[in-house]
């Protein structure tokens, strides 16, 4: 089709055209490439593209089609992959000089279940080194760019994911989330981003930042776009012990916008916490549609929520400071050269690959763990994680859906230091282990400001839903006027 702005469509709409012959998975792939070739430069989304291998993977597309094979859900949409999920023969680096050149040799079974459903892999998407930090500033491959703001931090640690998306390079992105880290670069672009229920996704080959909170999840353009991907990649997995069974697999299918009835809870302690300017107003005006809509809203008391970011730090960087151990110069990355005693290789290796906030939070994290500090700190912090989880079953005792900002500050300058900020409002999500989105609800002073729907334990439909309602009703599609 001439003329045609193919990275303008949404993910299904290109699986529709290609369905019916308007358009061919290597038209697809190619206008990607070429849009990807004339931005990044400015935006740095990706640590490597993948073209070779995506235009022949177009090609075959396009042969199934010929031929008269059946398709997966997924056909010739280009997908782009956070750099911490492992990709057999195209490296993963995790942003970090540590894994500049690793090559794993297997793919992550998030990997597997894209390419079983003709996914498109267009590349490796930038990230916070190790996945630490809100802003994509901490990569070894330098930073990435708001593609709404080039002067702007994009979010983070998923940021490159949420920027490529954001700049139409890619149709939809994985990007794995901690602590708010893909549900605030979607925020912070634009976008919907999904984080699922502990478990419901596969963890296996995802690079561990904290075992118990890192979860894989979506990136898209919209609600129906983050359904599709998410559709795809959940299921049980023999390979992660933490992976659980779900019955109710068929989003799309029975994704609807009638939310009449639903139950929707607003913490009071979440206004305590001080927003920049505008913020409030989106909250209040997202607060109205959802009565529009006919959701039955009241005010509860969540009395721990003050204590989530002092209780996810320690947890976190705990997990982080164990889980990194493993790079060490001796199985596999970076190796230093100068060493004279294994003592030295450690230290020489570690010190020389790791950055600066790796260093900070390994530090940070064995400090915690210390055999004097252990109950101080980390098993204090545990409880308290109980009692964060306990304050959640409560709410949804009651209520379906828990509405809340996903950051209380817009999207910032680079070099301006608001990470400590960002996650507010998300970490307590992590904490206990629930399914969450953020959503696009409106722009101030042309910056995206996007709302945090939590569901409970695999209540992901439900979550879809009323996002999907919502979405309809305030009709952005992306290009948000201001409220």
């Amino acid at each position: 089709m001439k003329n045609l702005d193919i990275t303008k469509l949404t993910a299904r709409e290109m699986r529709e055209k290609l369905l019916s012959k308007e358009i061919s998975s290597r038209e697809i792939v190619s206008q990607h490439l070429d849009l990807i070739e004339k931005k990044e430069k400015d935006i740095n989304a990706f640590i490597s593209i993948n073209k070779e291998e995506a235009l022949i993977e177009g090609d075959k597309i396009d042969k199934k089609i010929k031929n008269g094979e059946k398709i997966g859900p997924l056909a010739g949409i280009p997908i782009g992959i956070k750099d911490n999920i492992i990709t057999k023969n195209i490296k993963t680096t995790c942003g970090s000089k540590m894994l500049e050149n690793f090559i794993p040799p297997y793919d992550a079974t998030v990997i597997e279940k894209i390419k079983a459903a003709d996914g498109i892999i267009i590349g490796k998407n930038n990230m916070d080194e190790f996945a630490m930090g809100s802003t994509t500033e901490n990569s070894f491959f330098g930073p990435t760019r708001n593609p709404i703001d080039l002067e702007r931090v994009p979010g983070g640690s998923s940021g490159g994911s949420a920027a490529g998306v954001g700049a139409y390079e890619m149709a939809l992105a994985l990007g794995s989330d901690t602590g708010g880290s893909i549900r605030q670069p979607a925020s912070f672009c634009g976008l919907v981003g999904i984080r699922p229920t502990y478990g419901l996704v596969s963890r296996y080959g995802l690079v561990a930042l904290a075992n118990s909170l890192d979860q894989i999840g979506v990136i898209a353009r919209n609600v129906e776009d983050a359904t599709l991907l998410l559709e795809t990649i959940i299921g049980h997995d023999k390979k992660d012990s933490t992976s659980i069974y779900m019955k109710n697999k068929d989003l799309l299918e029975k994704l609807n916008d009638n939310i009449k009835g639903i139950k929707i809870a607003i913490p009071k302690e979440f206004s305590n916490v001080e927003m920049d300017n505008g913020i409030e107003d989106i909250i209040k005006n997202s607060i109205k549609i959802f009565e529009k809509l006919g959701a039955n809203i009241e005010e509860v008391s969540m009395p721990h929520f003050k204590y989530s970011l002092a209780t996810y730090n320690i947890l976190s960087n705990a997990e982080a400071s164990s889980s990194l151990s493993r790079f060490d110069g001796i199985r596999y990355g970076y190796r230093t050269k100068e060493h004279s005693t294994l003592d030295e290789l450690y230290m020489n290796t570690r010190g020389e690959a790791f950055g600066k906030e790796v260093k900070r939070r390994i530090l940070e994290g064995t400090y915690y763990l210390n055999r004097n500090n252990r109950e101080k700190y980390y098993n204090r912090a545990l409880k308290l994680r109980t009692l964060i989880i306990e304050d959640f079953e409560k709410v949804y005792g009651k209520y379906d859906i828990i509405l809340s900002p996903v950051s209380p500050v817009l999207p910032f300058k680079m070099g301006e230091d608001k990470n400590y900020l960002t996650n507010i409002f998300t970490v307590p999500v992590s904490l206990a282990g629930l399914p969450a989105l953020s959503i696009p609800a409106g722009y101030v002073e042309g910056l995206p400001v996007g709302i945090q729907l939590i569901g409970d334990k695999f209540e992901e439909l439900k979550l879809l839903n009323v996002a999907l309602a919502f979405e309809r009703d305030l009709a952005l599609g992306g290009e948000a006027d201001e409220i």
